[in-house]
């Protein structure tokens, strides 16, 4: 055949489609791959388009399209419905010659249109997944996740409190156990003294913000952060005064998933870029009101550093097999 329809929503593509996909282009010169959209889809349509243009980025017999779907009615029963589909076909893609699909609303949806439904996979003997259960439980069927989509499923974990709490080697250590990586600190890689200025700062809260969105393209599920922008803005007002507004903006492009909100009932380590040992109480209630201004749930991690690993990894491993 000349040219083969593939559509559907992708929430998300997943390797049961990718499949479909190869197996159309497998009987057809050309092979249309369209995505139809709602705007209040669970998964924004716009990254989920972007997904399907990267993966058959430089494939010439795949085109890929985005229809917005206005005419869907639930309430239809499925011979009805395909009706409805069969006229946005025949108007969007008069020059299809057959579409691909492995749903049971291939073999109505062939009769309203008058052209052959070619059945792929039917029984999910190949590929036994669908978007809804990915979209359920995606920790789950993380395998059947193509690499450009998982980064949209990884939680991101931010270690979060006042110095000398532990939040680097605990990162370092999470991240080992977890299989994945981990943000450090930018504050680090950039500070050699306590004498800091407003570009200091923004830097720092430019570089963990960066950090962030590079590390979570490599992730394996989770992502363990050292630290985030509130912290730099909690420290920018110390030694400022001010807060720049430019850290209220970087704050608003990452959302953590969850919060530990590490106590201070460690030993203090003397370090050349600490400075506020003897106000360490006063520096952790700054710290836990930042998060309550914001209405953000946490969890606050004491104990040694054992027990500050087991009771993290409890949790986390709770919240990956629960979603």
């Amino acid at each position: 055949m000349k040219k083969g329809l593939v559509f559907g929503k992708y929430m998300p593509v997943h390797k049961g489609h990718l499949a479909l996909i190869e197996f159309a282009k497998s009987q057809c010169e050309e092979v249309i791959v369209s995505m139809s959209f709602m705007p209040n889809d669970p998964i924004d349509h716009e990254l989920r388009f972007s997904w399907l243009r990267k993966i058959f980025e430089g494939q010439e017999n795949v085109q890929v399209v985005e229809k917005i779907d206005d005419f869907h009615d639930e309430n239809l029963p499925l011979f009805e419905a395909t009706k409805i589909w069969a006229a946005f076909i025949r108007r969007e893609f008069p020059d299809i010659e057959a579409f691909f699909c492995s749903e049971d609303y291939g073999e109505p949806l062939s009769f309203h249109l008058g052209l052959p439904c070619i059945l792929f996979d039917k029984n999910r003997d190949k590929v036994s997944i669908s978007a809804t259960k990915i979209r359920q439980n995606p920790y789950k069927y993380w395998n059947f996740i193509p690499e450009i989509v998982q980064p949209y499923f990884i939680k991101k974990i931010c270690l979060y409190g006042p110095e000398s709490i532990g939040k680097t080697v605990l990162s370092q250590k999470l991240a080992q156990q977890f299989n994945t990586n981990f943000v450090q600190e930018a504050a680090r890689d950039i500070l050699t003294s306590n004498d800091i200025n407003e570009s200091i700062i923004i830097e720092i809260g430019k570089k963990q913000t960066q950090l962030v969105h590079e590390r979570v393209q490599t992730a394996n599920k989770v992502l363990f952060c050292d630290t985030d922008v509130i912290t730099t803005q909690i420290y920018a007002k110390h030694y400022l005064g001010y807060v720049p507004k430019i850290l209220f903006d970087l704050e608003k492009e990452i959302k953590y998933d969850l919060y530990f909100l590490l106590d201070i009932d460690v030993e203090w380590v003397e370090d050349p870029l600490r400075d506020l040992g003897n106000k360490r109480e006063e520096m952790f209630e700054k710290f836990k009101q930042e998060l309550d201004s914001r209405e953000i749930n946490y969890q606050i991690i004491s104990g040694n550093w054992r027990e500050r690993i087991q009771k993290i990894t409890a949790i986390v491993n709770h919240l990956l097999k629960r979603e």
